[in-house]
């Protein structure tokens, strides 16, 4: 019993101090940084930053899409960065991904049917009949008619449908980590708010835990429990939501709540927005990667990386001059 409780406990995905690097020309690209987070079963933790940040990599880390310089990746008490083979393949069925663009990340020339049906025949189902129900209910359950998409290709779905059709894909097998990797932000407003309906609908359907990689703070506040605030392949602030949003303890998260445009025409626009281009992760700054648009930096934040440290509002902020205590 004491067992079960404790696994029950501890949270479902572990990232611990990870590192992933490309070399370019000679030189080495600091893609992610000595990240650390956690997610907690059932939770839905969004992932924010600028585009570049990192956010995307860190995903397919996750996954070992691609393998990681340094660090781990522990998924309910298995460091999957110790996994090839046979074992990586068995693990990665309770793990899947939403890709951002819905229409690029299906094949043009199979049908639905057997695009969803796909994952099936790779853990090896061979069963056609099991195969066909089991699509027909995932089908159903994102909102399209089995009996109409089942023959027909991508191109004759709009991008909400492609959308719906890929999330069915993620969820045949019935994972238990479901990583969104901006799927959304290729589609229109107003087909947006269906698509996080959906995606809230199945997971308290399936009992799923969310890693909702995304630019938008909107849409990240609409859909997640905690959010993680990353910038130049680094994390700068981790906490609940509403905390986060009420009272930001890191100049950047400050920065990008500030960004968010008001549909009042006699609002006026935020005035203290950070200016210049982020630094090349090529050559990032010393210490604080964020201290070359941050108007808060000193000579501390030139000279000492700021770790991640608690604060009284219940987030943990990586900041020499945090906002709040």
């Amino acid at each position: 019993m004491a067992d079960s409780t404790s696994r029950l406990n501890a949270p479902l995905l572990s990232v611990e101090q990870l590192v992933v690097e490309y070399p370019v020309s000679g030189r080495t690209l600091s893609a992610v940084a000595d990240v650390s987070l956690t997610v907690g079963r059932g939770e839905t933790l969004g992932l924010v930053g600028e585009s570049g940040c990192g956010k995307s990599t860190l995903g397919r880390a996750v996954l070992q899409l691609r393998r990681p310089t340094a660090g781990k990746v522990v998924f309910d008490g298995a460091d999957l960065t110790a996994l090839d083979g046979e074992a990586l393949r068995l693990m990665r069925r309770r793990l899947q991904l939403i890709f951002q663009d819905p229409i690029a990340s299906l094949n043009p020339r199979r049908c639905i049917g057997d695009i969803v049906a796909e994952p099936l025949v790779i853990t090896g189902i061979t069963d056609r009949n099991e195969r066909e129900r089991r699509v027909r209910d995932v089908l159903a359950a994102v909102g399209l008619d089995p009996d109409v998409v089942w023959r027909r290709l991508p191109h004759e779905f709009s991008g909400g449908q492609c959308q719906r059709v890929c999330i069915a894909r993620a969820l045949i097998l019935e994972p238990e980590l479901v990583i969104c990797d901006e799927p959304v932000s290729a589609l229109d407003v107003s087909i947006r708010a269906q698509i996080l309906n959906l995606l809230e609908e199945m997971k308290q359907r399936y009992g799923l835990t969310l890693l909702f990689i995304a630019h938008d703070l909107a849409v990240v506040k609409a859909v997640s429990d905690r959010i993680a605030v990353m910038y130049l392949g680094r994390l700068c602030e981790v906490g609940p939501t509403e905390a986060v949003f009420d009272r930001p303890a890191h100049p950047y998260t400050a920065l990008l709540l500030e960004a968010i445009p008001v549909p009042d025409p006699t609002v006026m626009p935020a005035t203290n927005i950070a200016t210049g281009e982020p630094p090349s992760p090529l050559d990032p700054p010393s210490g604080c990667r964020f201290r070359t648009r941050c108007p808060r930096a000193d000579r501390l934040c030139a000279e000492k990386v700021p770790i991640l440290q608690a604060t009284a509002g219940g987030q943990t902020v990586a900041c020499h001059h945090p906002l709040t205590g």
